[in-house]
């Protein structure tokens, strides 16, 4: 029996995210980034380490944790959040606590924009975090290039400019500032390049390329040159700046985000705590259904609970859906942009935590997964019981020739290849389908009957109404109709109908249910080909030893029985032909097969 830990390490999937150690107490050990989560923990347990350290954390580990998230630069940000926040033992701690950095609009009257590390709460507009400080520095360069901003840190009030307090400095004599400070640039013209520089920063260049294009065509028309030649430079220094802005939204601050995927048996909740754009918390669980809750009843429990469990004061939470839990939560349903993004990674979680506890099931407790499988195919289906046995049909013939059928049988949702069947066709001449279908069904379940054998609860027929129709009119001759539950699947847009239902049914095209059909169709398939194809074969090749004149069915077989292959009969001398068939009749094979080479 794998351990708790042998389990995680075998489900974590492949993708980028942050995996947290913890030791027996529940302790948090080491916070780590991956870009693929399921290589780079695996390599803990699996590699040699030289450092001690590695081999004393890792011999301390006792349960995994991780966080799924979109690209490897989210890994980075909440490896930075999850660090600062818990300070793990074996993580490196920057002395200096410097963080990413981040672009902050002053609040005061003609802003300063700038770079900064530290986050303050003054009312001040900060855009980040960035995690390549190169990345600022080339937006601050390019937003300077275009817009002349002021640099300097002084108190522009209307009275100290009115009264010739600050006199403009060499930036305003190198054309980097339009003077401000001794009145030379009023308030309104500032802040509408502010509202520009705005735009830019968040990713939006169309208003702006759209202002520059108006204005470069305005200088051309009045026939300055110089002035139209300005504004091309800076609409190509846009045109060429390629890097988003933002990776995380810091406007999204002190928020919960909820969200739940569920199947029959149970739903898969997730939680954010978001801070500062940074997820700073993640938890994910399973609730086992009682009495068939719907998902909004099981997540308005999750969120009460988990709020009531960690403490949480949030004034707002994100969710997929409306849910009630009380007046004073604002709860918003995002449909667009970077809160809709957030719901859309919580939902991720939730399902990434779905299919591990799928995969551990699968290993631990079987019979749970099956029970799980038979209970959503039941309602997927719309079936009176659980198809713990099915039987799927499908005929082969190539221009009518050698026609087949085949049924494949599953039980419990897994091949039960002893009880495959092949059936050669007797009764219909040419490539005719629905005969075949009709007879293959009919001699399938009059022999079970006759033998007292058990019956599927779910028969699948390889095709669309015309199969299943033909299946039908046997199942009405042996009293089963009724009885069993069929199914018709169509294979081209993977259509499944139902008797006296002329509109099919589709099936999600991720669903379990619709796998473990489209395997029993391909299973049915192959295992009819192949005995097609051998008989087909067969066929050829006796076909080609009763072309020799004089020669009966007595002398191939024995010929067969001793050289195993026609190919053999052909290379095989006058003298080999004659110990087993005789001088006469050997005469005649060898002569035929010697003259055709000639």
């Amino acid at each position: 029996m794998p351990t708790p830990l042998e389990l995680q390490l075998k489900t974590l999937p492949n993708s980028p995210g942050v995996y947290q150690y913890f030791d027996k107490d529940d302790g948090i050990l080491y916070v780590g980034k991956a870009k693929n989560l399921k290589k780079r923990v695996t390599s803990y347990f699996t590699k040699n380490h030289e450092n001690g350290k590695t081999r004393v954390l890792v011999k301390k580990i006792v349960s995994i944790k991780h966080i799924v998230v979109n690209t490897e630069t989210d890994a980075l940000l909440l490896e930075n959040s999850l660090i600062k926040k818990h300070k793990p033992r074996y993580n490196i701690l920057l002395k200096d606590d410097k963080t990413y950095p981040w672009i902050c609009i002053k609040k005061e009257r003609f802003p300063r924009i700038f770079l900064t590390r530290n986050v303050i709460k003054d009312g001040s507009e900060y855009f980040g975090p960035y995690t390549s400080v190169r990345t600022v520095r080339a937006l601050l360069d390019l937003i300077k290039e275009i817009y002349p901003l002021r640099t300097c840190a002084f108190d522009l009030h209307p009275e100290k400019i009115s009264t010739g307090k600050y006199k403009v400095c060499l930036e305003y004599h190198l054309g980097n500032c339009k003077g401000a400070c001794e009145g030379l640039q009023t308030e309104g013209n500032y802040q509408q390049e502010i509202t520009a520089i705005r735009s830019i920063i968040k990713g939006n260049f169309r208003e702006t390329l759209a202002k520059f294009k108006e204005m470069m065509f305005d200088f051309a028309e009045k026939m300055e040159f110089e002035e139209a030649q300005k504004i091309k430079e800076k609409l190509d220094l846009l045109a060429n700046y390629q890097a988003k802005s933002t990776v995380v939204n810091p406007t999204i601050n002190n928020v919960d985000v909820f969200s739940i995927i569920s199947d029959e048996t149970h739903g898969y909740v997730n939680f954010f705590k978001i801070a500062n754009g940074s997820i700073i918390q993640s938890y994910t669980t399973e609730i086992k259904k009682k009495l068939d809750e719907s998902d909004k009843e099981l997540l308005e429990l999750f969120i009460i609970e988990t709020r009531q469990r960690f403490n949480s004061q949030s004034k707002e939470i994100y969710v997929p859906f409306k849910v009630d839990v009380g007046e004073n939560t604002k709860v918003t349903v995002p449909k667009l942009g970077d809160k809709r993004r957030i719901v859309e990674l919580s939902e991720r979680n939730a399902k990434y935590y779905r299919m591990e506890q799928f995969k551990q099931i699968k290993i631990v407790d079987p019979d749970r997964h099956v029970k799980r499988i038979m209970a959503q195919m039941k309602k997927d289906l719309r079936l009176s019981e659980e198809p713990r046995h099915i039987e799927c049909f499908d005929n082969s013939n190539i221009q009518g020739t050698n026609p087949t059928s085949a049924c494949v049988v599953f039980k419990n949702g897994k091949p039960s290849k002893k009880d495959y069947r092949h059936y050669n066709i007797k009764t219909v001449e040419g490539p005719d389908d629905f005969a075949s279908m009709e007879e293959v069904v009919y001699r399938r379940y009059k022999r079970l009957l006759a033998e007292d054998e058990p019956l599927p609860q779910l028969i699948i027929i390889d095709g669309g109404k015309g199969q299943l129709s033909s299946a039908l009119k046997s199942l009405d001759i042996l009293g089963l109709r009724g009885k069993i539950a069929i199914i018709g699947i169509a294979k081209r847009l993977e259509e499944i109908y139902y008797p006296g239902d002329s509109v099919p049914l589709y099936l999600d095209k991720k669903s379990e249910s619709l796998k473990i059909i489209q395997y029993l169709r391909n299973e049915a398939h192959r295992f009819s080909l192949t005995l097609h194809r051998n008989k087909r074969s067969k066929s050829a090749i006796q076909s080609e030893l009763e072309q020799i004149p004089d020669v009966g069915k007595q002398t191939i077989t024995t010929l067969l029985r001793k050289f195993k292959s026609a190919k053999r009969v052909k290379t095989a001398t006058l003298d080999e032909l004659s110990s087993e068939i005789g001088n006469a009749r050997a005469k005649k094979v060898y002569e035929y097969f010697n003259q055709k080479k000639q």
